[in-house]
This record gives C-alpha cells, sequence and structure tokens, in this order.
C-alpha cells in the first residue's frame, strides 16, 4: 500500500469517520482508533477545545493535511473578508486548484491531487501550474495536460461511480476540462462527513 493510501487511512481511522466517503475505508469495518489500545480504549466526552481541535484535524486532513502555517493563514484571511468567516474559509479551500482537480475527478484522491498537480500534469487557462495551493478564480478552466490524458489514473477516477462532480464546477469530461463557475458555501460542497467549520473559527478566536 502506498503511503498516500496510509495516509489517508490512518487520517480517517484517528477521525473515526469516512471524512471522503469511500467505500474501501477501514471505518467501514471498524470504527476504533489506530494504536494498540484502539479496539479497547475508551474516547471519552470531548471538551469545547478538543471538538474544536478536531473540527480543525478533520478539516485540514480532508485537504490532504495541508501544514498549520497554511491553514492559519487561510483562516487569517477568511476572518478579513467580508460576510461569515465559516464560509469564507470553506471557499477558500475549494479554491485551491488541487481541491478542484479533486472535485473534478482527474484523480482519485485529495492527496493523488496534489502529487498531480505537483508533476507538472495540470493547465489552468492553458498554462502549466505546478503549485496544488494556486488559488482559482471564478471563470478559470482547469485541465489535463494532453500527454497526460492516458495515465491509468485520471481514466479510473473519471470512470468511478463513487462520486459526482459538484455543480460549481462544469466537466467537460471528453477534454478532461473543468471550469470554476463558483465560490461554493459549505452545503454546496458534497463531504463525506459532516465538517464543522465553525468549530475552527472558534478555535483560532479562542
Amino acid at each position: 500500500m502506498s503511503k498516500r493510501h496510509n495516509a489517508k487511512y490512518k487520517i480517517d481511522r484517528r477521525m473515526g469517520e469516512n471524512i471522503w466517503g469511500r467505500a474501501k475505508s477501514p471505518v467501514n469495518k471498524r470504527s476504533y482508533k489506530p494504536g494498540q489500545h484502539g479496539p479497547t480504549g475508551r474516547s471519552g466526552k470531548l471538551s469545547d477545545f478538543g471538538l474544536q481541535l478536531r473540527a480543525k484535524q478533520k478539516l485540514k486532513g480532508y485537504y490532504g493535511s495541508i501544514s498549520e502555517k497554511h491553514f492559519a493563514g487561510l483562516y487569517e484571511e477568511a476572518d478579513r473578508i467580508k460576510g461569515n468567516t465559516a464560509e469564507n474559509l470553506i471557499g477558500l479551500l475549494e479554491q485551491r486548484l488541487d481541491a478542484v482537480v479533486y472535485r473534478a475527478k482527474f484523480v482519485p484522491t485529495v492527496f493523488a491531487a496534489r502529487q498531480f498537480v505537483n508533476h507538472g500534469h495540470v493547465l489552468v487557462n492553458g498554462k502549466k501550474v505546478n503549485i496544488p495551493s494556486y488559488r482559482l478564480k471564478v471563470g478559470d478552466v482547469v485541465e489535463v495536460r494532453e500527454r497526460s490524458r492516458t495515465m491509468a489514473l485520471v481514466l479510473e477516477a473519471l470512470e468511478s461511480a463513487e462520486r459526482d462532480v459538484p455543480d460549481y464546477i462544469e466537466l467537460d469530461a471528453p477534454h478532461m476540462k473543468a471550469t470554476f463557475l463558483r465560490v461554493p458555501e459549505l452545503a454546496d460542497v458534497p463531504y463525506g462527513a459532516q465538517m464543522e467549520p465553525n468549530l475552527v473559527v472558534e478555535y483560532y478566536a479562542s
């Protein structure tokens, strides 16, 4: 099993939830946390801080375990933007290039999306971009480079019925292009588990 799959499943087990909604998640069979005391250890009731920390870890983990420095920076920016900070945070996360590559089903996981972008397989408005955190604007067109379109990873992901492309992304599957139509709100994002960005805001604001 690859490091990418190990990381993904470890996050699922640590959270005790199938956060990507994948059929092969180990949480579907065993809900206890990893480690020697996982099956018998008591989880206990979390404090308010514990709930906030867990919400932050889950949201960070969902997007491929992005760094704390980057995530905290996104919160600070979301807090500066007019409107609801929690909604702003979700919008900023969904504007990441690797998130849109994943949403468009060009790759099977968010971890694969980061690697796919890093390796130069993606164009934005016709130009190569290899920065996973690159922020897309409304109307930007993301596409798989022509030489990368026959990769098994891409073909299998596009054919998978495990998840659907959300309506804030317009997919042209035959040409492997996706247009970012609008910045979504929390209710628009097809998370596999409940996300609580309001608790994330409380974590950083406390």
